[in-house]
């Protein structure tokens, strides 16, 4: 078990890297504005009097880019069943947007450095006078930050320290949280589970694990998700991983693959393909689901009196059954308690990991330089 909402199986690889832990140490020790936003004494730079504010708006609008909409976005989805609010998400260009005129929006636009070209063209397009307008970005001048000015709209101070992939526990994931009706100090399970032995031991061992299947030249870290409520909680993930670590000619890939429906299709090339994989297998048990009419079941009598829950599990045991005699490696997060707490330790154990492998491999897990090349190229283009 790794925390009390999470049992967890670690990989089957006994691997020992005196290194690991000891980099551990030193990024636990070290002053690091990211390490800080885990913790329950960061100091947003949102207000209570901000809060209550917007907290009767029921329709919600983030626009926003990669980290800077998608841990808001995890958590929305994966604690959906809680939130009673409305919450859209434009995270990307589209030919064309519709704006519902008929709705009143509050919207949260979203940038680190207020110039994030499809996040203006976004706010051009959908923001109104009518709407509430807030405005997460840096503190200095830019696009953003003059077009907030312009609308007179709340501007919160993104922390320039911090960049957006790792930001779903500072202002940027926090206050879509909290005006979610969620409470942000629930999500901050750092302090805690940092004095947790036996999730520093899971934490350490999954990073010795992970540098023992690149040295074998496995490169994909593909993630088996049984729960479709996760989905955006792997999105997330997959920038933080790729980003953090793409870079100097190293680095691993991050697959999301839903199932069952990808049983048939790339578990084909997973069970008896190339074998440069490993693989994450993440289901959450959160109660009860549609049980199978019994009288269309004439033939299909082991489905009688099944839940899709109790297919869905079936089917995942079975699939790491096969793993096992196949020699697959794969760790395996089931899911016990679908709160706060549970998706904060996630958030935990998924950054803790991403730079403590970026120290391991000599990378620096907080820029991405080869990113910056695209923007350039493009506004050569534009201009």
């Amino acid at each position: 078990m790794l925390t009390g909402g999470i049992n967890f199986k670690n990989f089957k690889v006994k691997v020992v890297n005196k290194k690991v832990k000891k980099n551990l140490t030193l990024i636990l020790n070290k002053k690091n504005h990211v390490i800080s936003s885990l913790k329950k004494d960061y100091k947003y730079s949102f207000t209570k009097n901000l809060l209550s504010k917007y907290k009767k708006s029921y329709n919600f609008r983030v626009i926003g880019l990669g980290g800077s909409s998608l841990g808001a976005q995890a958590i929305y989805n994966f604690l959906k069943k809680k939130i009673k609010k409305k919450f859209d998400f434009v995270d990307n260009l589209q030919p064309s947007i519709k704006n519902d005129l008929k709705k009143k929006y509050t919207n949260l636009v979203i940038s680190k450095s207020g110039n994030t070209i499809e996040t203006i063209i976004n706010s051009k397009i959908l923001l109104r006078k009518r709407d509430k307008n807030i405005f997460i970005t840096e503190n200095r001048k830019s696009d953003l930050y003059m077009l907030a000015q312009k609308l007179k709209a709340d501007v919160v101070h993104h922390n320039n320290f911090i960049g957006g992939r790792y930001s779903v526990l500072s202002e940027v994931g926090m206050l879509p949280a909290e005006l979610m009706d969620l409470k942000s100090s629930k999500f901050k399970q750092f302090n805690s589970i940092i004095k947790n032995k036996k999730f520093i031991n899971y934490l350490v061992s999954n990073v010795a694990s992970i540098l023992y299947f690149l040295k074998k030249k496995k490169f994909n870290s593909i993630i088996i998700n049984y729960d479709k409520d996760s989905l955006n909680l792997f999105n997330w993930y997959q920038q933080l991983v790729a980003e953090s670590l793409g870079k100097n000619k190293k680095g691993l890939l991050p697959i999301v693959s839903n199932m069952p429906k990808d049983n048939h299709s790339v578990m084909q090339l997973y069970l008896d393909g190339f074998q440069n994989n490993f693989f994450t297998f993440f289901y959450v048990n959160d109660g009860k689901s549609q049980k199978i009419n019994d009288y269309m079941l004439a033939n299909r009598s082991f489905l009688k009196q099944k839940s899709i829950k109790d297919i869905i599990y079936a089917q995942k045991k079975a699939t790491e059954r096969v793993f096992i005699k196949n020699n697959i490696p794969f760790r395996s997060f089931e899911i016990k308690q679908r709160n706060e707490k549970t998706l904060g330790e996630l958030f935990t154990f998924f950054i803790l990991e991403t730079i403590l492998l970026g120290k391991c491999l000599n990378l620096n897990p907080f820029d991405q330089p080869a990113v910056e090349l695209i923007k350039i190229e493009t506004k050569k283009i534009l201009v």
